[in-house]
C-alpha cells in the first residue's frame, strides 16, 4: 500500500510547470528585494543585524555586496526556471536563500520560511526531466513521469501549513474580530480601496473567512467535486492578500501549488500541449526506499511538532514570542512597545541611557521594543560594544508592551541584567514577566 502511494509512476506535467513558475518567482523575489529597497533597509543600512539565535556568524556582506549576492541568487532562480544545471542551481539557490533567511529576522515573514523548505524540496525532485535545457543537452534524462511522492510532498506540506494557520487564528482576539479590525484599520490610507476595507463586513471576511479558507482549502482541492470552486476561492483569497497585505510572491506561489491537485492530463493540455501524457501507472520501488521513507517521515514529524512547541513553553506565545517563528502563525497579532535601555558600568556604577536611533534603524527599534529575543540580542550587542572600549557593563531594560491594543504592561523584569544572562532556547526565559493573557 505504501509502495503504491509513494512510488506509483504518475505524469510529471504538474512538477515541470511548477518548476518553471517557482524559478521565475525566485528570480522576481530576489530582484524585487533590490528595487523595492528591502536589501538597503534590511541588510545594508543597519549597523547591527538581528540574526536568528545561534546564527550570529551569518552576517551581511560589506558595502554593496549584498546587491551582488541577490543578483546571483536571482540568476539561480532563472536557471531553475530554464532547467539548466538544475540540481546545482536549485541547491545553490537553497543555500543562498537559507543563509539570508537565518541572517536577519527584523523583516521576518512566513513565506521566507516556506521558500527555504520549497527550495530544499526542489533540489531533490526530478523537475528538470522535461522542458528543460538539461534535457536538450542530454536527451537521455528525458522523462514524462515521476513517482507519486513528488506530488504528495507538496500536498502534505501544504496541509500542515494551512491547518496550523487556521488553528492559530482560533484565539479570543481573532474570534471576537479585534485583530481583523486592527488589520483593516492599518490599511485606511490605501488609495482607492482604503475606505472599502473599513466596511463593517471586512473584519468578518478576514477573520472567519481566513479560518475557513485555511482549514478547508486543501481537503476541498483534493476532491474532484469541490476542486473547481476551491480553486476560484483560492484565486480570490490570494489576490486579496497580495493587494491588501503585500506579502511578496507568496500568494502567487500558493496559486501555483494548485497544479498538484488537478488532473495531470489537464495540466499537460493547458501548459505542455506537445508533451506525451503518461498513463501507465507502474510502481517502481527504488533501492533507496528505506532512506527516503525514513527521512521523509522524520521531516514531516518535525514539521508537525514545530508549530505546537509553544504549548510546552510557559505563558502565551503572543506575549513571549517563544515558539512563534516557523509555526505558520501569520498576521495574528499587533504589538507596540515603549522600551528603553540603560547601561551601567560595573566598576564605576555610572549609568548611561541608550539612544536607540544611534544604533538601530526604525524597523529594528520596533523589534527591540516588543520582541524579547530581539531585546536580549541587543543587550548582548551593547555588552560587546562596550567591552571593545574596555568597559564591563550591565544592561537593564524598561519595556512596556501592548498586544492587540490592550493596555501597556511590563514585558521585561527591569531588575535583570540582560547582558549577563543566557538565552534559554527550549524553555521559558523567566525574566520575561507574566502576560496575564490566556494561553494560545
Amino acid at each position: 500500500m505504501l509502495n503504491k502511494f509513494l512510488f506509483k509512476q504518475i505524469d510529471n506535467s504538474a512538477l515541470i510547470v511548477f518548476r518553471i513558475i517557482f524559478g521565475l518567482l525566485c528570480f522576481l523575489e530576489s530582484v524585487g528585494a533590490i528595487f523595492t529597497g528591502w536589501i538597503t533597509r534590511t541588510l545594508v543600512e543597519p549597523k547591527f543585524t538581528f540574526t536568528f539565535l545561534g546564527f550570529g556568524w551569518l552576517q551581511p556582506l560589506p558595502g554593496d555586496w549584498m546587491y551582488v549576492y541577490y543578483v546571483i541568487m536571482g540568476s539561480f532562480g532563472l536557471l531553475i526556471m530554464l532547467g539548466y544545471k538544475y540540481r546545482v542551481s536549485a541547491f545553490l539557490f537553497f543555500l543562498m536563500w537559507s543563509s539570508v533567511y537565518f541572517m536577519q529576522k527584523t523583516s521576518y515573514n512566513n513565506h521566507y520560511y516556506l521558500l527555504v523548505l520549497l527550495s530544499a524540496f526542489m533540489v531533490l525532485l526530478p523537475a528538470n526531466k522535461y522542458a528543460s535545457l538539461d534535457v536538450k543537452l542530454n536527451p537521455k534524462i528525458k522523462s514524462i513521469s515521476m513517482p507519486a511522492w513528488c506530488k504528495w510532498i507538496f500536498v502534505i506540506q501544504l496541509l500542515i501549513l494551512y491547518t496550523y494557520a487556521s488553528k492559530a487564528k482560533m484565539y479570543p482576539d481573532w474570534l471576537d474580530l479585534t485583530m481583523p479590525r486592527i488589520l483593516m484599520q492599518s490599511k485606511v490610507n490605501y488609495p482607492i480601496i482604503g475606505g472599502l476595507l473599513q466596511n463593517d463586513f471586512m473584519p468578518y471576511l478576514v477573520g472567519y473567512g481566513g479560518i475557513l479558507f485555511d482549514g478547508l482549502i486543501i481537503p476541498l482541492l483534493l476532491f474532484k467535486q469541490t476542486r473547481k470552486y476551491a480553486f476560484f476561492a483560492s484565486i480570490f483569497f490570494h489576490l486579496f492578500n497580495s493587494i491588501v497585505f503585500q506579502v511578496g510572491v507568496f500568494p502567487y506561489l500558493s496559486l501555483a501549488f494548485s497544479l498538484f491537485f488537478f488532473n495531470p492530463e489537464t495540466i499537460k493540455n493547458i501548459f505542455l500541449k506537445r508533451k506525451e501524457y503518461y498513463a501507465k501507472a507502474e510502481i517502481i520501488v527504488p533501492s533507496y526506499r528505506p532512506i527516503l521513507v525514513t527521512l521523509g517521515s522524520l521531516y514531516f514529524i518535525i514539521q508537525i511538532l514545530l508549530p505546537i512547541r509553544h504549548h510546552f513553553i510557559e505563558d502565551n506565545v503572543l506575549w513571549t514570542e517563544e515558539g512563534h517563528r516557523m509555526s505558520w502563525r501569520m498576521m495574528l497579532r499587533s504589538k507596540s512597545g515603549q522600551t528603553s535601555f540603560k547601561v551601567v558600568n560595573i566598576n564605576t556604577k555610572v549609568e548611561t541611557p541608550i539612544k536607540l536611533s544611534a544604533y538601530l534603524t526604525k524597523k529594528q527599534i520596533r523589534l527591540v521594543s516588543s520582541k524579547p529575543d530581539g531585546i536580549w540580542q541587543f543587550a548582548q550587542y551593547l555588552k560587546k560594544e562596550y567591552k571593545s572600549k574596555g568597559e564591563d557593563i550591565q544592561v537593564f531594560v524598561n519595556a512596556k508592551v501592548s498586544v492587540n491594543s490592550r493596555p501597556f504592561r511590563q514585558l521585561i523584569d527591569p531588575k535583570v541584567d540582560l547582558a549577563n544572562v543566557e538565552w534559554n532556547y527550549f524553555t521559558h526565559n523567566d525574566w520575561i514577566l507574566p502576560s496575564k493573557l490566556k494561553n494560545n
